[in-house]
């Protein structure tokens, strides 16, 4: 197995895990909800319970969905920035570079 084999196999496991803890919250806050209406005969708590759950599971999944567009654009503006910050560097690196050769050669030049 390849480290990016690896890779993708610990995030489908989180991927599921994550989905697991959300149906979690999702029943737990459906439970809490239900038993606020007291009126609710057991199969409409039941059927309440259900609908609760799947809609957190839906704003759930569509919260995550947009964390990862909003870090896949971070992460091509900062990628950005940093090739254009890197090329400011090299930029000035060479021209300390040639102030120094043209020192070294003035100095030189001068001596001779």
């Amino acid at each position: 197995m390849t480290a990016y084999d690896e890779r993708d196999l610990v995030q489908q496991i989180e991927g599921h895990l994550m989905v697991a803890a959300a149906r979690e919250e999702g029943r737990t806050a459906a439970a809490r909800l239900s038993t606020r209406l007291g009126w609710l005969t057991e199969s409409q708590r039941e059927d309440v319970e259900r609908q609760f759950e799947a809609e957190y599971l839906a704003l759930a999944r569509l919260s995550w969905r947009r964390t990862a567009e909003r870090a896949q654009e971070l992460g091509l503006t900062y990628e950005s920035r940093y090739r254009a910050l890197r090329r400011r560097l090299l930029a000035c690196a060479v021209l300390g570079c040639a102030l120094l050769a043209a020192a070294v050669l003035v100095t030189v030049a001068a001596a001779a």
